[in-house]
């Protein structure tokens, strides 16, 4: 069994959708040559400086986190300049979430993610 790679990324300055990509790809392992769909194979990455992270245009005050519980009239939305404000962390975390395959490897992958301050 090979061992998987560890990753530090430094968020600060960078955009926030060009971070997420980045760490779905490496936790998904597809910058490796022997990539197989089916087969867990990602690294494990570390992200430091989220609270840093820029924003183009207006999405601070105009993006918003969307939940819905299934339930009728369970809709949740939450500003981003809410979330960056209470807990940064989580716009990453959203972010890369909703960039992996919705799959069964999906929870393991994001148990590799560690996203710090």
């Amino acid at each position: 069994m090979e061992q998987r790679e560890h990753v530090k990324i430094d968020a600060e300055g960078k955009a926030i959708g060009r971070i997420a990509t980045e760490v779905a790809v490496l936790l998904m392992g597809k910058n490796r040559p022997n990539y197989v769909a089916r087969l867990d194979q990602g690294a494990h990455v570390r992200v430091i400086n989220v609270s840093k992270v820029k924003f183009t245009g207006k999405k601070l005050d105009q993006k918003e986190l969307i939940h819905h519980s299934w339930h009728p009239g369970g809709i949740k939305r939450v500003p981003l300049k809410r979330v960056m404000e209470v807990d940064s962390r989580k716009a990453l975390a959203h972010a890369v979430s909703k960039m992996l395959p919705r799959n069964t490897h999906r929870a393991d992958r994001m148990a590799r993610l560690v996203i710090e301050k």
